[in-house]
């Protein structure tokens, strides 16, 4: 029903705007239906995009003429032709996401960083073509502060620099598996942005020299080396007296460093709010304490691989009581005592990870339910001594628990699930190769875990076509469902999964009594789907995937290994799904060269990736693979 023309003479465009403002996305998709004036106000007051359909790309932007924010990630086909569109939206747009988009060039690069002088944000990771060509024409973006270019493989210190030298005011930036980049680059990049506040070397092959160059920063706050091999202790002591603001470090899997290098930082930067060194050292010892002990506005503590005692648990909770995050995870001489120890002091934590941590009993478990009333996050992967008493604590206590990780526990069972069922505030919950719970279990969490966003029931041998029942009642919000080898569900069951609207990802691997009927209910009824693994599901039919080609038209990422799709099937797959970037077609036995050829040539100007088998290499016509390779797709051969 729409407004009078009355009631919409007395509100002005500026209180529309406002009331407007107010609105979620859900009611903001509501406002648009009302009438004409409404959707107007939409149109000039929506500010970012992301966009699914590049088709509609050009009507977009003469939609919303003041657009600040545009997402072109999950697009396919994006390239240059695509990019020069955004001229038409220059004053405006600050942020740019490219991400994985392949096609586009130095020109396209060049056209947008000219004509949008506003932008301050662009994300180009894992753009296959992007190069030291393509970051010299972004590096005429002045007025850029913030750049991702994360396994940019073909950049080099070259473009690094054309970026360093024309983008100076850059406060962030992401290198991240940029392994063309050496300690000149770094070095340069240091020199000439000295306004960086967040930087990400993770993966590459820089020295100690880069790390002396890092220290030199003076608003450096974050800084993100992950498995850089080459670092040692040496490294570190640059920092203790150099990068004064920095907030937080992670150097997970840096192999080379030692705990004295660890307290160089520490020494440095008693005011560290985030300390990640995850697998990096064997052992953490009583010397490690005193500087600890220093840490008054620690907030993240990971050290995970770690041997620990129980002293230092104990001192990490009487000195570190700002904590909200730890990382214990593969501490497998914690015991109980350090648990309850660490928990006594630490009462403010949201997020604690002690996933193969195989001495934890629920002794530790009631402890930290009892004591960490704002816990949200719960990571107890493989802690088997964990039983239905320890989870009794949880469904009591834990009240703001949003993820809980119970991974092969095979002490978990379906009392232990209606305990779990209590915490009615649950997103995540993970149960993969917990054997021991059963359609009764699911029916608890079906009934009050109405929030539930994502459940993995991977290899969850008891779980049936009556617990699927249940969660497709009660679980209406599910957008992320794992039932790989839960062989004992039929398309009973599985038809139930059509009823979950918001179903974005599933993955039904190995379950053999699937046939097409069953997947063509999912088509029908889970029309949001952009990821579907079907691998070894041997009794889907042609019927199916027709099915699967005309309704899931959303779909971006499937697995099709080993199922006995025909070739006018595989080809209708590939023709109709025009959002398919991300294919898996192995072992495709009923599938032969010639659907292969017709099917790949209906969709190769959109795949980014490609799953085939190795001798396929040799009989595919090499016009067709030099074309895929030439649109950016990576051929994965097995």
């Amino acid at each position: 029903m729409s407004l009078s023309p009355s009631i919409l003479s007395v509100l002005s465009e500026d209180l529309l705007v406002r009331v407007y403002g107010f609105l979620d996305p859900t009611g903001r998709k509501a406002w648009r239906l009302v009438c004409r004036d409404f959707l107007r106000i939409d149109s000039l007051s929506r500010t970012s995009i992301r966009v699914l359909r590049i088709e509609l790309f050009t009507a977009l932007l003469l939609r919303y003429p003041n657009l600040s924010s545009v997402d072109l990630s999950v697009c396919p086909r994006v390239d240059d032709s695509v990019v020069l569109r955004l001229a038409l939206n220059g004053p405006a747009l600050r942020s740019l996401n490219l991400s994985r988009a392949t096609g586009v060039g130095a020109r396209g690069m060049e056209t947008v960083a000219r004509a949008c002088q506003a932008l301050e944000r662009v994300d180009v990771s894992h753009c296959w073509r992007f190069g030291d060509w393509e970051a010299a024409a972004l590096s005429v973006a002045a007025g850029l502060r913030e750049l991702r270019m994360d396994k940019c493989l073909g950049l080099s210190d070259v473009g690094l620099v054309r970026i360093a030298v024309g983008c100076s005011k850059l406060e962030k930036i992401s290198l991240k598996w940029c392994m063309e980049i050496s300690d000149l680059g770094i070095d340069l990049l240091c020199k000439k942005c000295r306004d960086l506040k967040s930087l990400d070397v993770s993966y590459l092959k820089i020295t100690n020299d880069s790390i002396c160059s890092i220290s030199s920063l003076p608003k450096l706050e974050v800084l993100l080396m992950v498995c850089c091999p080459l670092i040692t202790d040496a490294g570190l002591q640059f920092l203790e007296n150099g990068s004064p603001s920095l907030q937080e470090i992670d150097v997970t899997r840096c192999e080379r460093l030692s705990l004295s290098g660890l307290i160089s930082v520490l020494k440095g930067h008693p005011d560290l709010r985030q300390f990640r060194a995850g697998h990096t050292v064997s052992e953490i010892s009583t010397s490690f304490l005193p500087y600890i002990r220093a840490m008054k506005n620690l907030e993240t503590i990971i050290i995970d691989g770690a041997c620990i005692s129980d002293s230092f648990l104990r001192k990490l909770s009487s000195n570190c009581r700002f904590l909200t995050e730890i990382g214990l995870s593969k501490c497998i001489d914690m015991t109980d005592m350090g648990v309850m120890a660490l928990v006594r002091g630490c009462v403010n934590l949201r997020t604690l990870n002690m996933s193969c941590c195989g001495s934890i009993t629920d002794l530790a478990l009631s402890a930290v339910v009892e004591s960490c009333q704002y816990l949200q996050i719960l990571k107890l992967e493989s802690c088997n001594m964990i039983t239905e008493k320890g989870l009794r604590g949880i469904g009591h206590c834990s009240k703001l628990l949003q993820e809980l990780d119970l991974t092969d526990c095979c002490g978990i069972n379906d009392r232990g699930l209606e305990y779990i069922s209590r915490c009615s505030n649950l997103l995540r919950l993970k149960l993969g190769l917990c054997t021991n719970v059963s359609d009764k279990g699911l029916f608890h969490i079906g009934s009050n875990c109405t929030k539930l966003l994502e459940l993995d029931l991977y290899r969850c041998s008891g779980i049936g076509d009556e617990g699927l029942a249940a969660l497709s009642r009660g679980c209406k919000s599910l957008n992320r469902l794992n039932l790989s080898y839960c062989d004992e569900l039929t398309d009973t069951g599985v038809e139930h999964i059509g009823q979950l609207e918001q179903l974005g990802h599933l993955e039904l691997r190995g379950i053999k009594k699937i046939t097409g009927t069953g997947l063509a209910t999912i088509s029908l009824g889970c029309k949001k789907l952009v990821y579907l693994d079907l691998k070894l599901c041997e009794k889907i039919d042609d019927s199916g995937f027709w099915a699967l080609a005309y309704f899931s038209r959303n779909l971006r990422q499937i697995n099709l290994s080993y199922c006995s799709v025909s070739d006018t099937a595989l080809c209708m797959v590939m023709s109709n799904l025009t959002r398919l970037q991300d294919m898996d077609l192995v072992h495709l036995s009923n599938a032969t060269v010639e659907g292969f050829e017709l099917g790949l040539r209906a969709c190769c100007t959109r795949l980014k990736k490609l799953k085939l088998l190795a001798p396929l290499r040799f009989l595919l016509s090499s016009e067709l693979l030099e074309r895929l390779h030439a649109r950016g797709c990576r051929i994965r051969w097995a």
